[in-house]
């Protein structure tokens, strides 16, 4: 990961412009630069992944543009071959630095064509004007909000924009912003017609997209590295992965020391492929002295993803610490696309289609969120191939009744799709979901319960719970997440929407926990 940050004016002083941005340098702690352009000022704290020497440092500059971009362009290399042909002046091995010169060619069409994960900030001299951008899912932050004299400021986080923005907003998946305005180029969740093709077909076409799609992301110039929960979609990920290396592939997973349910799975699954497997154990007190450091580089108060994260954020705290790895393969999108236990419930196939678009709309808010700042706090790299966007489009495009749980296996298109390549021991490619918050340790969740249990009455919860009219804290533990982020983020919390639970509205999904543990059909999930 890396940061990037820019102000519109110059009215605020460079040296707080500097000090804001600086609380990020954990995402870029290579170099950083600071530069002033005739609109304001931008800035990039750099990780380097692809192009490691200095020539790949930004801001980018192509005679009076600038660009500053946290991001990876997927399949560049041909892109920029082609540039340097036709005489753009291209020094350095980053893919960031074709940037400039396909802006130069398409304008702000450019964002259509990008096979990319990126938030970006633009200076276009020619035309003296800024934009700004994100890709479609989200997948790389970028956040926004104006200052004191109405001017535009971007930044990677929330974080750097407290004390310079009155309300702070993250910026929408899929729109670019220039003269003040969003302009919305994708939205990989809309479908205007569904693939009405048989079941076998579309397995082999999910097959080869989601092969493609580790595949690219298997391409950098630092050390890659996976996490591997013991669940479906981490293991496939590694899995296909290891195929295609001539070493093993180094994975990681994290359990409690009491009653870790995945740590078992994530064994067997490195044993199968052969992977260089490490297994990380954390204890009571590792998950509650974490818990306002997490609270803080998440910037959320939502219970889901504060849950999930801890045990993340620890394991590429290890990472971090006791190797080499700059890049970090992940398992997130898959529940979005192909249902989560709850959506077992789902009334309708459009009702399970509605739902899947909600999510994947709203991904940034949450389990994007959480694997950015988890794994970019700790000066890593995400790298997601379930949210390769021609997999999440075709996803998206199959027919929902496909999807829905006929056959009492979530996923049951994923996992087929992948059956007769035996690449997974069958325990492991048809085993039920398990939360990850669950599977890192049931203990882990009653932990944080008892916290919150101590730590307020039942009559100093309903006075402080009352205090919040966006979102009001409904259990102490949601209370104690709320006060937390109030602590570091006062006054944003309309940065998320809604606490991420289960559709009340489905039958059997009105409770009062987002853990998949209290639906009626958890049954095995979590042993």
């Amino acid at each position: 990961m890396c940061s990037i940050f820019g102000v519109e004016g110059k009215s605020i002083p460079e040296e707080k412009l500097r000090e804001c941005f600086d609380r990020t340098i954990s995402r870029g702690p290579d170099m950083s630069r600071f530069v002033e352009i005739p609109r304001g000022y931008l800035g990039f704290h750099r990780l380097a992944i692809m192009g490691l020497t200095a020539e790949g440092m930004q801001p980018f500059q192509m005679g009076d543009s600038f660009v500053v971009c946290n991001g990876e362009l997927y399949g560049f290399r041909p892109l920029r071959q082609r540039l340097i042909d036709e005489g753009f002046p291209i020094q350095s091995a980053s893919d960031c630095e074709i940037l400039l010169p396909l802006y130069k060619e398409y304008g702000v069409e450019m964002f259509k064509t990008l096979d990319a994960e990126f938030a970006l900030i633009l200076y276009d001299g020619e035309r003296d004007r800024l934009i700004a951008a994100r890709d479609p899912i989200g997948i790389r932050p970028l956040y926004y909000g104006y200052t004191e004299g109405g001017k535009t400021a971007f930044a990677s986080e929330p974080k750097n924009l407290v004390g310079l923005c009155d309300k702070i907003k993250p910026f929408p998946p899929g729109c670019y912003w220039v003269d003040g305005e969003f302009v919305r180029y994708a939205d990989p969740a809309h479908v205007d017609q569904f693939t009405m093709r048989d079941e076998d077909h579309i397995c082999q076409k999910l097959r080869r997209l989601l092969i493609d799609g580790i595949e690219k992301r298997l391409d950098a110039d630092a050390p890659v590295g996976f996490l591997l929960s013991g669940g479906l979609d981490s293991s496939l990920v590694c899995a296909i992965a290891q195929r295609m290396l001539d070493k093993p592939i180094r994975t990681f997973a994290i359990g409690m020391d009491v009653d870790a349910i995945d740590l078992k799975y994530a064994r067997m699954v490195a044993e199968y492929i052969g992977s260089d497997h490490t297994e990380v154990i954390i204890s009571e007190k590792d998950v509650l002295e974490a818990l306002p450091t997490v609270v803080e580089l998440l910037g959320t108060w939502d219970i889901t993803t504060i849950r999930a994260s801890i045990g993340m954020y620890l394991v590429c705290k290890y990472i971090h610490e006791h190797t080499d790895i700059r890049v970090l393969l992940t398992g997130e999108i898959s529940d979005e696309l192909f249902g989560y236990k709850y959506t077992d419930f789902a009334p309708s196939a459009a009702a399970f289609q509605e739902e899947a678009e909600k999510r994947i709309r709203e991904l940034h808010m949450y389990d994007v969120l959480r694997a950015d700042r988890c794994i970019s706090v700790n000066s890593l790299e995400a790298r997601v191939p379930f949210g390769d966007l021609k997999f999440v489009r075709y996803a998206m495009s199959i027919d929902p009744e496909l999807k829905m749980n006929r056959h009492d296996m979530g996923k049951y298109l994923i996992r087929k799709a992948f059956a007769d390549d035996h690449i997974l021991p069958d325990e492991i490619l048809w085993r039920q979901k398990a939360a990850f918050s669950d599977a890192v340790g049931h203990s882990m969740v009653s932990d944080l319960k008892a916290l919150a249990e101590r730590s307020y009455t039942d009559a100093e919860f309903a006075e402080k719970a009352a205090r919040y009219d966006y979102c009001r804290p409904f259990t102490k533990e949601s209370l104690m997440y709320r006060e937390l982020f109030e602590r570091y983020y006062p006054g944003q919390a309309e940065m998320i929407v809604d606490f991420w639970m289960p559709n009340r509205t489905w039958p059997g999904c009105d409770v009062d926990d987002p853990s998949a543990r209290v639906l009626s059909n958890y049954g095995d999930s979590g042993k």
